[in-house]
């Protein structure tokens, strides 16, 4: 380890300082016995040589900012670092990508407490391989609400990866892309099998290792990380274990940079309000550095580190260690050649972040059923479908579809989403994730495109139905008193209470119509005379205009309406108050009016 460090010190004299106040700070905390024990554990083999994480995948180039304003004198800061508020925006992290960090550091530590996982080091790379999972653009649950891919693997400017996962993580049947917001490739993740297998984990406990939810990303790559009997506070094996991941001199600088950034305290923010990186380059054809690189910002180099002849800020490959080799996902190593791990100098083209789908693609057609429905606040039965075609007509895998509501709509797709992105599996299908009604009923249209593609969109009819109104076939007064007041004089306040059931049972919003009628046993009609009510709605001239019928009453949770205030005229005698529901219940209330005193 000594001559590790001291070919690292012999870089250039302006690095000394920095790179020794690095290992000071890094190695402080460790006795005599624990500097021991690590190097013992040094001795245990590292990582298999044919599990690098991204494949040597692009990456976001961004630095931290040089200089930081502190956080807001009301932030609550944690014992660890993180404050709870607002405060400068590249040192927020959203709350669901944070709590999945911290949870699979603690996780690690428990299980390797000799690795020293600290969680900022997650966050470093999550910052540099998906912008902390797209500035948060999560769900409750911790999965990404649209598919983070990287470019297809194909040697075309980055690692040959062919398909090792059928498409199920990454959609593509023809070669591999690094999947979710750690960017693991399906062969890292799975170990090329589809029985779990591999780097996979389950950070949430929800049963299911998914490379797309941040939970399971987060401890997988804390593990990985820790592998081969690592110590993280040992400078070489912090290298080794952030090469293992892209083997690039500037990625390790990069990676350190916002692991240094983010030691020095952090905030949390809203989920999907997490500042999203730029600059996107640092893969070359063999995962080493690149022209693609060269946009840092303004940000500083990482401790410790100082770039050689090429180094960052001119975007050309970094010099490789003496007695390194070239090993995938084995940290350390430099190498040439076309797997991830080499010093490639090939310029790479930009490569998009999301890919835009099979170049074959040219339709899309409608699958399943034609037009959806569904009662208002439920699920609809069936989901949007539709199958991508080439020009022979055959179905196109691993194009991504776009599903879009109007924004004017209730309905909903899973985490409040209006728009949802969905990867055609091995028959060129894309089925929408299931779609909730909203409150309202209506009708609206689901449009369906592919994205990146000029292909005609293909539109969905729904129609949300409105609830069927509860039904009540009994109604009856909650007290038998009787109902007495003086002509021009109104009743007591509340003064009719009913409950409504129906087969016996508590009918909680059955529609009742009140009418005030006349005695003709035979075919009573609407009074014009007696107790009346007042328009609900009426102003003006009219709120004192006496309305003797009321529709829109329901009854409460409980089955329960009290009808409004009931005033009189100057009409004296028994009147007759008719309550009816749609499902035949009628209850006919007497209400005596009293001449007044004297007349």
């Amino acid at each position: 380890m000594a001559a590790t460090i001291r070919r690292r010190l012999q870089r250039g004299a302006a690095s000394t300082a920095v790179a020794a106040l690095v290992l000071a700070a890094l190695t402080a905390s460790q006795a005599p016995a624990a500097t021991e024990a690590a190097a013992a554990r040094k001795q245990k083999p590292a990582p298999p040589a044919d599990t690098p994480i991204d494949g040597g995948s692009t990456y976001f180039t961004d630095r931290p900012p040089l200089h930081r304003t502190a956080p807001p004198r009301e932030a609550h800061r944690t014992g660890q670092g993180t404050a709870l508020g607002t405060g400068p925006a590249e040192a927020g992290l959203p709350a669901t990508v944070l709590a999945a960090y911290k949870k699979a550091a603690s996780a690690v530590g428990a299980s390797d407490p000799g690795c020293r996982l600290p969680w900022q080091l997650l966050a470093g790379i999550g910052k540099v391989e998906s912008g902390q999972a797209r500035g948060g653009a999560v769900d409750a649950e911790g999965t990404t609400l649209q598919p983070i891919l990287g470019p297809q693997l194909n040697g075309n400017g980055f690692a040959r990866i062919t398909d090792t996962d059928g498409g199920r993580y990454d959609g593509d049947l023809t070669h591999d892309r690094a999947v979710g917001p750690m960017q693991f490739i399906p062969s890292t993740w799975s170990n090329g099998g589809l029985d779990g297998s591999g780097w996979g984990a389950d950070g949430n406990g929800d049963g299911k290792k998914d490379p797309n939810n941040v939970f399971d990303a987060a401890l997988a790559a804390g593990r990985y990380l820790c592998a081969g009997d690592r110590d993280l506070s040992v400078q070489d094996d912090l290298d080794r274990a952030i090469l293992g991941y892209n083997h690039s001199e500037d990625y390790l600088r990069t990676v350190l940079s916002w692991y240094t950034f983010y030691r020095h305290g952090t905030h949390e923010v809203p989920d999907g309000r997490g500042v999203l990186p730029v600059h996107r380059g640092g893969a070359g054809k063999s995962g080493g550095d690149s022209t693609g690189s060269a946009h840092h910002g303004h940000g500083s180099d990482a401790p410790g580190r100082k770039p050689g002849k090429g180094g960052s800020g001119t975007g050309k490959p970094g010099k490789p260690g003496k007695g390194q080799h070239n090993h995938p996902g084995k940290p350390g190593g430099s190498g040439t050649g076309d797997t991830p791990g080499g010093t490639g100098t090939p310029k790479p083209k930009p490569t998009p972040e999301t890919p835009t789908g099979p170049a074959r693609l040219t339709a899309l057609e409608r699958a399943g059923d034609k037009d959806l429905s569904a009662t208002a606040g439920t699920e609809f039965a069936a989901s949007p479908r539709v199958r991508a075609k080439d020009a022979a007509g055959k179905p196109v895998a691993g194009a991504p579809v776009r599903f879009a509501l109007p924004t004017s709509t209730g309905a909903r797709f899973p985490g409040d989403a209006t728009t949802v992105t969905v990867t055609t599996d091995k028959d060129g299908l894309a089925t929408a994730p299931t779609l909730r009604a909203g409150d309202k009923a209506g009708a609206f249209t689901i449009r369906a495109t592919a994205v990146g593609r000029t292909a005609p969109a293909v539109a969905f009819g729904a129609t949300v139905k409105a609830k069927p109104a509860p039904k009540a076939d009994k109604l009856a007064r909650t007290s038998d008193k009787e109902l007495t007041a003086t002509a021009g004089q109104a009743f007591a306040e509340d003064a009719v209470e009913v409950e409504a059931t129906y087969q016996g049972k508590i009918a909680a919003g059955a529609a009742v119509t009140a009418t005030m009628v006349t005695d003709d046993p035979k075919k009573p009609v609407e009074n014009t005379k007696g107790p009346y009510f007042k328009g609900p709605e009426a102003t003006g001239d009219d709120k004192d205009k006496p309305v003797r019928t009321l529709t829109g009453l329901t009854t409460d949770a409980n089955g329960l309406l009290k009808l409004p205030k009931i005033y009189t005229d100057r009409h004296a005698g028994t009147f007759l108050l008719r309550l009816t529901t749609a499902d035949g219940a009628v209850l006919t209330v007497k209400l005596k009016v009293a001449a007044p005193a004297g007349s």
